[in-house]
């Protein structure tokens, strides 16, 4: 989503465009490696110092309300936010958390299978699974 497409989307819904909100939402819609919102803090306050924590929470959760993002909690207490909205597994690594996203064909199937069985239109999905990444199973040799 380009600059325009999101100053258009934001004036759209109501909302104010700033150089920092722009800033967030250009930063988390690059990324695939699923940042927190303390990692988004601690990037961008190298170029914008007057940041805040709470304009990252404020401008994630916006995004959120815009079907913009997904935000995945886990049960050690961490959030994690997630720009890729199409139906794909975040392959989590139980040892760092390192999350990858898994995307197939035969999985978009599967789950056309799931849901028309269930007879209903989800609002949402979320496929999770863990497993030991490469590099964590090196290092337990």
């Amino acid at each position: 989503m380009d600059d325009q497409e999101l100053f258009a989307l934001f004036r759209k819904n109501g909302y104010k465009v700033t150089t920092q909100r722009l800033a967030i939402c250009k930063f988390i819609l690059s990324r695939n490696d699923h940042p927190t919102a303390e990692v988004i803090y601690q990037e961008l306050r190298k170029e914008y110092p007057t940041i805040s924590l709470g304009t990252i929470y404020k401008t994630l959760h916006l995004l959120k309300e815009l079907g913009l993002i997904q935000e995945l909690g886990f049960n050690e207490g961490s959030i994690r936010y997630d720009p890729d909205m199409e139906l794909h597994i975040n392959m989590v690594c139980s040892i760092c958390g390192k999350i990858y996203d898994y995307k197939a064909e035969n999985v978009k199937k599967l789950w056309n299978v799931i849901i028309s069985d269930i007879g209903i239109k989800p609002d949402g999905q979320r496929i999770d699974l863990y497993y030991k990444c490469d590099d964590c199973k090196k290092n337990e040799l």
